[in-house]
């Protein structure tokens, strides 16, 4: 893969998983609620989950997808209603240590699954694999793109996982975790919203 496109392909990895979606609300509503050290699964899998799809798609999993246009609107639409669903989870999560809070964080192999089902992940990966992969060396070009996604990726959702663990001197009463939990949840329906505005 030459320079000149090595170097767009990373500036946009980095852009797409840093900017809000559902992975992003998900690993800071975590690490307000559980803190770093038992968010740490849920980060590694979502480093390993994307770059792995990403790794799928570009190496010839995308052209079946694209062929189909059944298989894209159900996933569309299955996507979005679990993610509405986890939104709705995390607006009425519960203090640790209350009645009814969740007991623990994402597990690993759990969020290497979501992002066969995040629909977000899905237009990131169709984007970058349509637009930068040419199909002349497949095994190379799935490779890179998932090495710099996977770089991108564990910044990133260290970067979501710290900001809710810096967030909690601040949620120290309800209201404040209750708006907290909000926000994320608001985040992940703006991002469905988005998704199929585009659409």
């Amino acid at each position: 893969m030459p320079f000149d496109t090595l170097l767009p392909l990373t500036a946009l990895l980095f852009a797409m998983v840093w900017t809000p979606g559902p992975n992003n609300a998900m690993l800071s509503a975590s690490g307000a609620q559980f803190g770093y050290r038992a968010t740490v699964p849920h980060i590694l899998g979502v480093a390993f989950g994307f770059p792995l799809m990403l790794f799928a798609m570009a190496f010839g999993l995308g052209e079946i997808f694209l062929r189909s246009a059944i298989f894209q609107e159900s996933l569309r639409w299955v996507g979005a209603a679990l993610l509405l669903y986890v939104a709705w989870k995390i607006a009425t999560s519960k203090r640790p240590g209350e009645a009814g809070a969740r007991r623990r964080p994402f597990r690993f192999y759990e969020a290497v699954a979501f992002q066969w089902i995040n629909p977000k992940a899905w237009a990131m990966a169709i984007g970058i694999v349509s637009t930068f992969v040419t199909g002349n060396n497949p095994l190379l070009e799935a490779s890179i793109a998932a090495g710099i996604a996977a770089g991108a990726g564990i910044t990133s959702a260290n970067g979501w996982a710290w900001f809710g663990v810096w967030m909690q001197r601040w949620l120290n009463t309800a209201l404040r975790f209750k708006i907290f939990n909000l926000i994320m949840a608001a985040m992940i329906v703006m991002g469905i919203a988005l998704l199929f505005l585009d659409h």
